[in-house]
Order: C-alpha cells, then sequence, then structure tokens
C-alpha cells in the first residue's frame, strides 16, 4: 500500500476547500451545500441515535466520482457516511460532524439481469420493490424483502445483512450476494466474490461486508443471485387467545418438517394499531395473529395441514385466503404493522432481538412483564419462522419521564434477548443504538477482532465512525 501524506500543518481543512476540492471531480449539481438540504441528510429512522451536522452531500452517479470521494477524503482526511434511503432502524446512516454524506441513491442502474445464470448485477441505489419487479418479469425471484421494500435500497440491505417477510423459506440478504465491487476508503477499487453458481477461492470478503453498515468500504455495484419465480402464494390466518398459544403453533410447524414461504405473528397491540392506521378489518378480539403461506404447486393442501396444527395449538378461529388478492391483503395489514405503532404515540423505538424460535414464547411474555414494568405500550409483531421479534416500544418524545422509560425498556428487551440464547439484531445492524450491546454480545476478544479487521480496511478510520464499536 502507498503511503498515505497527511495534510501540511499551515493546511487547514474547511468546508470551503473540501466543497472545492470535491467539485473538482463532481458535477455542481452532485454536491449539495444549502444547510436546509444537508440537514434532511443527518440521520435515518431510529430513534435516541445521535447525529452530527455533515459539510456536504455528495450524490454520485458512477464509480469514478465514488473513487473521487473517497480519494479526497483520505487526503484531507474527513469523514464519509455512506447513505442509502435512510430507511434503518439503528442510526447506522447517521451524519457524523463536519463529515461528507455520500448518498447512493442516484447510483441506481439495474445493470444485467440474466436467466441463465439466474443473476442481477445492481447499483446500490436500485429500490428492493424496483428490482424485484424488473426480474420478475424474467420469471426470476429476489427473495429479500424488508418490510420497506418500496423504498430501501440493495446498497442498504447489504450494508445492514436485511431481512424480511420470506426469510423463514429462503433466507436473508447474506446468502443472495455472489460478489461485489467496493471504493475501499483509500479510493481503490476491489472486486470480491463471483457470478458462477460456486467458488471457495481465498477469504470470503463479500460475506465481510454484508453487514459491515459501511465501515469497510462502499459498495458500488452487487451480484445478486435469484431463484425460479414461485407460484402465487395464499395466506392463512390464525387466530389465538394468547401468544404463549401461538407461540406453540409455530413451534409445531417448524417440528413438524413444513417450510411455509412466510410465517408471521402480530399481538394484540399491532393488530389494533393497524385497524386504526389503515382500517383494515383484522379481528381485535383475539391476543395474537398468525400468518402463514405456502408458495407450492398445492398450497391450499399445505395451508389445511398447517391449519390443523394451528388449531392444535389452540387457535380459535383458522381462515385460509381464497384467491391471491385476499392474501395481498394480510401481508399488507403485516408490512404496515411498525408505521401502525409508530402513530400511537408519535414515536417508535424498534427492537429487533432473534431468539431461538423455541423461546419465541418466553420473549413474548417477557416483553408483555416490561410493558407493564414501566407502563408503556408495546405492540409487537415478529418473523415467527426465524424467532426474529421486533418489540416496538411506543412513547411521545415530548415527555422526558416517557423517554427515559423507553428507552430503559429497550435496553431489557435486549438484555432478555440475550438470556434466551438470541442475538441482539438479526436484520435492523448495530449502528449507534446498539453499540453497547454488541459489546456484551460478542465479548471483548470479539470486539477486538472486528477493530483489528475494520483497521486494515480503514486505518485512517475515516468510513462511517462511532458506528458499531
Amino acid at each position: 500500500m502507498s503511503r498515505i501524506e497527511a495534510p501540511r500543518d499551515d493546511e487547514t481543512v474547511t468546508a470551503s476547500s473540501l466543497v472545492d476540492r470535491l467539485l473538482a471531480g463532481l458535477p455542481a449539481e452532485a454536491v449539495l451545500t444549502d444547510p436546509e438540504v444537508t440537514v434532511s441528510y443527518a440521520h435515518d429512522m431510529a430513534s435516541f441515535c445521535p447525529a452530527g451536522t455533515p459539510a456536504v452531500v455528495v450524490l454520485p452517479r458512477t464509480v469514478e466520482q465514488v473513487q473521487h470521494v473517497m480519494r479526497t477524503a483520505t487526503e484531507l482526511r474527513v469523514p464519509v457516511v455512506p447513505q442509502g434511503a435512510r430507511t434503518g432502524l439503528s442510526g447506522a446512516a447517521n451524519a457524523s460532524e463536519g463529515c461528507v454524506v455520500l448518498s447512493l441513491t442516484k447510483m441506481d442502474r439495474i445493470l444485467e439481469i440474466n436467466p441463465v445464470d439466474r443473476v442481477a448485477v445492481v447499483e446500490p441505489g436500485v429500490v428492493n420493490a424496483t428490482l424485484s419487479r424488473a426480474v420478475g418479469e424474467h420469471g426470476l425471484y429476489y427473495p429479500p424483502d424488508p418490510s420497506s421494500w418500496e423504498t430501501c435500497t440493495i446498497g442498504g440491505n447489504i450494508g445492514t445483512a436485511s431481512g424480511g417477510l420470506c426469510c423463514v423459506k429462503y433466507g436473508v440478504t447474506a446468502e443472495y450476494v455472489l460478489g461485489l465491487e467496493v471504493v475501499l476508503a483509500d479510493g481503490r477499487l476491489m472486486s470480491t466474490g463471483r457470478r458462477t453458481a460456486k467458488g471457495v477461492a481465498g477469504y470470503d470478503l463479500t460475506r465481510l461486508f454484508v453487514g459491515s453498515e459501511g465501515s469497510l468500504g462502499i459498495v458500488v455495484r452487487a451480484v445478486l443471485g435469484l431463484r425460479p419465480k414461485p407460484p402465487q402464494q395464499l395466506v392463512l390466518a390464525a387466530e389465538f387467545a394468547s401468544a404463549a398459544d401461538a407461540c406453540d403453533a409455530v413451534c409445531r410447524i417448524m417440528a413438524g418438517g413444513h417450510v411455509p414461504s412466510l410465517l408471521e405473528l402480530m399481538d394484540r397491540t399491532t393488530v389494533k394499531a393497524v385497524n386504526d392506521f389503515a382500517r383494515m378489518g383484522l379481528p381485535e378480539t383475539t391476543e395474537a395473529l398468525l400468518l402463514a403461506a405456502f408458495d407450492t404447486p398445492d398450497p391450499a393442501a399445505d395451508l389445511a395441514a398447517l391449519g390443523a396444527l394451528c388449531a392444535e395449538a389452540g387457535a380459535t378461529q383458522v381462515v385460509p385466503a381464497e384467491d391471491a388478492a385476499e392474501s395481498e391483503l394480510l401481508l399488507q395489514a403485516r408490512r404496515l404493522s411498525l408505521t401502525a405503532l409508530e402513530a400511537v404515540k408519535g414515536t417508535t423505538m424498534i427492537d429487533d432481538v432473534c431468539v431461538p424460535r423455541s423461546r419465541l414464547g418466553e420473549m413474548l411474555a417477557g416483553v408483555e412483564r416490561i410493558a407493564a414494568t414501566y407502563d408503556l405500550t408495546i405492540g409487537l409483531c415478529a418473523h415467527a419462522g426465524d424467532g426474529n421479534t421486533h418489540p416496538t416500544v411506543c412513547f411521545d418524545a415530548r415527555d422526558p419521564d416517557e423517554s427515559r422509560r423507553a428507552r430503559e425498556s429497550f435496553d431489557e428487551i435486549m438484555a432478555l434477548g440475550l438470556e434466551l440464547g438470541g442475538t441482539i439484531t438479526g436484520e435492523h445492524g448495530v449502528g449507534v443504538l446498539k453499540k453497547e450491546w454488541l459489546a456484551r454480545e460478542i465479548g471483548p476478544v470479539g470486539v477486538e477482532m472486528q477493530r483489528a479487521v475494520k483497521r486494515v480496511f480503514d486505518p485512517l478510520g475515516i468510513l462511517n465512525p462511532g458506528k458499531l464499536f
């Protein structure tokens, strides 16, 4: 590696000199300096996460422009915060004071869809739903589908290793990223991975970048694996008189060898919030609503078998959807859960604790106790099929005491997850919000090794500083 020269002692890096350097390799419209505009790029959707004021926001359209930004930042020792659509929930995209915000939303081209190799090559700013619809026209399927899929970007999905509703059958983003092109902190371009069906050459650097939250490099291109488009799925809704019965049903389904394409849970608080928000007509008399789906050649038969297991677990009512339209309506209700819960009090803290499926019932019972202890509304929706829960603390951010109780309850939920053998984040990432909890989960040796990896890729510490650890 060539030696990086520091600025001279008599060379002061001002905002104007930074902008001048950036404009030397970027068009004027790609460099934003108006404070009224740049402030809107300061943070993502997480609560209780500090954010600084960016010195400048840049919106590159090419790999070469990203390289210019990183070379400039390295030369001037200026921090860079990569961003996608800022739909994240952990503060990973929050600006550092005086940083360059590197927004990748303008790099939004789908470069290739190959039905033979079953891959798509995309830029980081491509919206998840846009890609899904585009590959669908070729009879293909890109499974990862976060709840924000209509707005979140592939680059952001890669940065946080996001999941979605279909994880129980199809897995998460990391399983579909075959190769990457990454601009490193010093501006060099590196390729990782492959586009072949198999490949084990060297360390798996592709997986290292997935979930790294922009702290190791800037993803500028991704090779994504695709699957053949499955048949239209049908959804079943099962009502339960208790969350414990719903979790028992989940255990019976998984132990029975069933592979639903979706297995989601909404508690009573969430169901009511969705009804209040969108007038969906969901049954508010239930304590827990379980949504299951199959995209098999005979989904009705599979749903019937699953419905029988729900009945054995104590379901008070089992209602299979009659067609695709009714199925989509139920899925829309689940996708609206987090937005609807935010409307309850105006602000939410969305937890992301994943526990072993066998302990899902204990997790739900624990969250209910925590809600009572802190006198708060906490709604819970979950990717029940993989144990990934989203306890959502609803509070009034204008009330200092309620805000304090919200933060304390959030921490107790994470502690509960670890006690049950789980992890503090299944798909939202660490960011700023969970730095302390990452250290608790992986321990001092784990933190030391992760910091060592960070130093290899970013020796000056300019890439998304203050995130993860």
